[in-house]
């Protein structure tokens, strides 16, 4: 018994040499390791930060009730996986059907964003920072803007969707949720 208090001893001797007298470690090395982990955590949360910062800025309430609509999806979709998993797929057409439900709204609903997005010139997002009082002037000039005739090949804005309005990409996004549920439906039986 003495000598296993010795060795225990001698063990926490050790371990408390090589790791300094309070049992953290003291070494140059370690301390450089926690700084520029604790840097990498400082840049990280900054670069959240800016990027939340500049999406709530930037972004139209449109743009983000599309976007809460697709976290909402996400978070159905991975629900009902989790459920699955847990309780199983006794009704497969039935788990099968709501999945691809999700993935296919999703997917129609990611096209409108880029459709809305690409619609909205950049010059209405920043008026409307301002609280632009007259809608009228808003409206023209996105019309304005969405009814210029420019040659495709020359254009530089960077705009694919450039010659469909917000108002039939919704109608599209409309027809094309229909069908889909219609075939989902059809698909359950």
């Amino acid at each position: 018994m003495a000598k296993k208090d010795i060795s225990i001893k001698k063990a926490q001797a050790a371990v408390s040499a090589t790791s300094g007298t309070n049992g953290t470690s003291s070494t140059p090395a370690a301390k450089t390791k926690r700084n520029k982990l604790a840097q990498s955590f400082t840049e990280l949360s900054a670069a959240v930060e800016t990027t939340y910062n500049d999406y709530v800025a930037t972004l139209t309430p449109r743009l983000k009730l599309i976007d809460l609509f697709l976290s909402f999806l996400v978070a159905l979709g991975i629900l009902q996986f989790v459920y699955v998993l847990l309780v199983g797929n006794f009704p497969f057409n039935a788990f099968l059907g709501g999945f691809i439900a999700c993935v296919g709204q999703f997917v129609l609903t990611v096209s409108l964003r880029l459709q809305i997005k690409s619609a909205t010139p950049k010059k209405i997002v920043e008026d409307a920072d301002e609280e632009v009082e007259d809608s009228e002037e808003v409206e023209d000039a996105l019309e304005e803007e969405l009814h210029k005739t420019t040659d495709t090949k020359t254009s530089t804005d960077g705009k694919v969707f450039k010659y469909v309005s917000p108002e039939r990409s919704f109608g599209d996004f409309i027809f094309a949720s229909l069908i889909l549920h219609f075939v989902v439906y059809h698909f359950i039986n």
